[in-house]
């Protein structure tokens, strides 16, 4: 697929872009703020931008997203896990790893391009 074209279809623009990971971005960080409602916050941020990386990665190939994708979702089930007291949870680390992960996928781009070729 031409870049182009993948430009066409990625999320990572205009009010998809918002609606996928601003607001939930936004989410994150309140709950890092107020404890009582980290969690129901947390769970379907994570599980809300985890999904749309996962689209975006089928719809135009970006590559990050292949990595961001799974992650944000795994960190959905173990925000939830947490809840039931089964992992423990250290928010700042938590949040702080999250953030990791996105900007070095993101970095991957850089040698490796932005969205895959299809063959």
């Amino acid at each position: 697929m031409p870049e182009e074209s993948c430009k066409a279809t990625d999320l990572t623009r205009g009010w998809s872009a918002l609606l996928l990971w601003c607001l939930p971005g936004i989410a994150l960080l309140a709950g890092l703020h107020y404890e009582k409602y980290r969690l129901a916050l947390w769970i379907p941020a994570l599980t809300v931008m985890g999904g749309g990386c996962l689209i975006n990665a089928a719809r135009c190939g970006r590559m990050h997203c292949y990595i961001t994708g799974p992650f944000l979702l795994l960190a959905a089930v173990y925000a939830a896990f947490s809840r039931f007291h089964l992992v423990p949870m250290h928010p700042a680390i938590f949040l702080d790893l999250i953030v990791a992960v996105a900007v070095l996928a993101c970095l991957a781009e850089l040698p490796l391009g932005r969205y895959r070729k299809k063959a």
